[in-house]
């Protein structure tokens, strides 16, 4: 048989029992046996069977061992074990067909793959349905013997009543017949009826029609009225007892003794039997109404399991994005569970199918949450490798004095910080405390210095003012080439002044200009002064990425300039101005060295208006 098939066949026996026969009750079968039977079932369906936490392999393993010991020891047991075997296969085939699903294939392509274990256990289930065959077989075999030697004993019962004359002599027979027939064992339950009313019509025939030891058969008549009297008040008692299963079957035993009673005198034969019934229909009704009343309060349950398992499934965790929300959506799933815990059974198929359907949606939501917890550990992980990164970067800066580029950074680290998410709660203190502490180091520092500019800027303005004081007394110089060089030299040294308070800034540059262009004026600078006025338009309208290239280029020439000066220079100390030639070619190099100390006077100008404008 193939796998699938015999997965079917599994699902076959689940729903007929292997060991157990269906719970319709037949001729000598007790109701307690039916219940018991129920009650395995539903426990092994409910999922409360020592078995339950079974490997399949463990399964086997332990259906073989049971299979070691009679077959009548087993029959729970191995139920147990096929209901806990069918649940894991039935697991293992929906995990295969939703991954060949998930796989895009075609649901009818699907097969299910054949298992060696699973065949194994068929094998173990084929042994026990042949064991249980054989037994039944014999079983069958013994009870059809047992029906011919009360069939025989029953006709010599009729020979003896056939034989009036020697009546006397065969009662002490009859009795010992009476005692063979009460120990031989069950018949067919089809012939039960029938072999026991030929049984009691022999008897009857025996002590009715026979003229026997009359003193004999008033003491049997006797001590058969009271036993079936003590019969009829156990019956009667029943009534009083609450356990209707017990009493049940406790009555079902008082009929099997009544039964193997002999009869009573014929007068009071059919009141007694009367009383002895009503008693009994009493059980029988009440045991009725209890199994009715169970079947209504087993559809209760059904339906409020039914509602329980819709009620589940409608908690979506698509909304759940924070621990709170999933701890709110966990005592929900957990108060349904109690709910669930207090109800009852359904019936045994119902109360199966309804708790698988409840255990998955449980099992789906725990899963999720299990899956949420994980992802948010890894992204809690994240975000403290991010915010002790940005810990780390902070103290290496912390003591910067790179004031406007660092503050930038800082800047943008503490915005960078307020994306990064929470943390484990356990880190969150510590951490912002490392990175607050490093931001304030560097705050601290800054603003320190802030202070010490302050002074500073004012001592700036003080050099300006004595400088634009200098540049006024330049004026008065008679001789344009020496007022022109003091005039250069006072730029030069402007250049070199730090800045002043901002409120000032305007107002003092405003004067040195003034001045400066007065000298430009008096000393014939304007070529220099226009170049000036133009470049300061020029980076007034620049921008910032565009000004530091500016600058860089004017530094590259400012260093070559520089370079060239000092050549010149040191070229004029190997000349000889003593000769004509000499006197000219020195006179050429002071000229060079006179336009060249102007350019760079000019090249420090332009870098100081491009760092002021930064």
């Amino acid at each position: 048989m193939e796998s699938r098939e015999l997965s079917e066949s599994m699902e076959q026996l689940e729903k007929d029992g292997t060991l157990n026969p269906a719970p319709a009750q037949e001729a000598g079968e007790t109701v307690v046996e039916n219940v018991e039977s129920g009650e395995v079932a539903a426990t092994a369906a409910s999922g409360d069977s020592k078995y339950a936490d079974f490997s399949k392999e463990n399964l086997v393993s332990a259906f073989e061992e049971l299979l070691q010991k009679p077959l009548d020891d087993i029959k729970d047991e191995v139920t147990a074990i096929k209901a806990a075997f069918i649940q894991i296969r039935k697991g293992e085939i929906e995990k295969e067909k939703a991954e060949f699903l998930a796989a895009g294939n075609e649901e009818s392509a699907f097969a299910i793959k054949d298992d060696p274990i699973e065949a194994r256990f068929k094998e173990l289930i084929n042994i026990v349905k042949e064991k249980r065959t054989q037994q039944l077989a014999e079983q069958e075999a013994v009870k059809a013997e047992n029906l011919a030697k009360k069939q025989a004993i029953i006709e010599q019962i009729i020979a003896i009543t056939d034989d009036p004359d020697n009546i006397n002599r065969q009662f002490s027979k009859v009795q010992q017949l009476q005692q063979e027939f009460k120990a031989i064992g069950p018949v067919p339950a089809s012939s039960d009826s029938d072999i026991w009313k030929s049984y009691q019509l022999a008897n009857e025939k025996f002590y009715d029609l026979l003229k026997i030891n009359k003193e004999l058969r008033d003491y049997d008549f006797r001590k058969n009225l009271e036993i079936k009297q003590q019969l009829c008040a156990e019956a009667e008692a029943l009534d009083e007892m609450d356990d209707l299963i017990a009493a049940y079957k406790k009555l079902q035993e008082l009929h099997e003794k009544w039964r193997e009673t002999g009869p009573v005198a014929k007068e009071i034969r059919e009141d007694l039997w009367e009383r002895f019934k009503n008693a009994s229909s009493v059980i029988r009704k009440k045991h009725q109404a209890f199994f009715e009343e169970r079947k209504s309060a087993e559809k209760e349950n059904a339906d409020a399991k039914v509602a329980l398992c819709e009620k589940i499934e409608t908690i979506s965790t698509d909304g759940l994005k924070s621990y709170n929300a999933w701890e709110a959506a966990t005592k929900q799933i957990l108060a349904l569970q109690e709910e669930w815990k207090k109800l009852g059974f359904a019936s045994i198929k119902a109360n199966k199918a309804l708790f698988a359907r409840f255990r998955k949606s449980c099992d789906d939501f725990f899963a999720k949450k299990a899956d949420f917890f994980k992802t948010m550990k890894e992204e809690l992980a994240a975000n403290l490798a991010h915010k002790l990164q940005l810990c780390e970067k902070a103290e290496a800066l912390k003591d910067s004095t790179e004031w406007k580029t660092t503050t930038e950074i800082f800047v943008s680290m503490q915005k960078e910080w307020k994306t990064i998410g929470p943390v484990v709660k356990k880190h969150s203190d510590a951490v912002w405390k490392r990175f607050n502490a490093a931001c304030d180091a560097f705050f601290e520092s800054k603003k320190k210095l802030s202070n010490n500019a302050h002074a500073v800027e004012h001592d700036n303005l003080k050099q300006k003012k004595e400088l634009i004081a200098q540049l006024n007394q330049a004026l008065e110089s008679e001789d344009p080439k020496e007022g022109a060089a003091k005039v250069r030299e006072l730029m030069n040294m402007w250049g070199t002044i730090g800045h002043v308070p901002f409120k000032e800034k305007d107002k003092i540059y405003a004067d040195y200009r003034e001045a400066v262009d007065k000298a430009f004026e008096k000393f014939d600078m304007r070529g220099s002064r226009a170049n000036l006025s133009n470049f300061e338009n020029n980076i007034s309208q620049m921008s910032s990425d565009k000004a530091n290239f500016e600058r860089d280029r004017l530094v590259r020439i400012y260093e070559a300039r520089c370079s060239e000066l000092k050549t010149y220079v040191n070229n004029m100390g190997f000349l000889n101005a003593n000769s004509k030639s000499g006197n000219s070619l020195v006179k050429e190099l002071e000229r060079k060295v006179e336009h060249l100390k102007e350019d760079i006077a000019l090249l420090e100008q332009k870098i100081k208006m491009l760092d002021d404008k930064s």
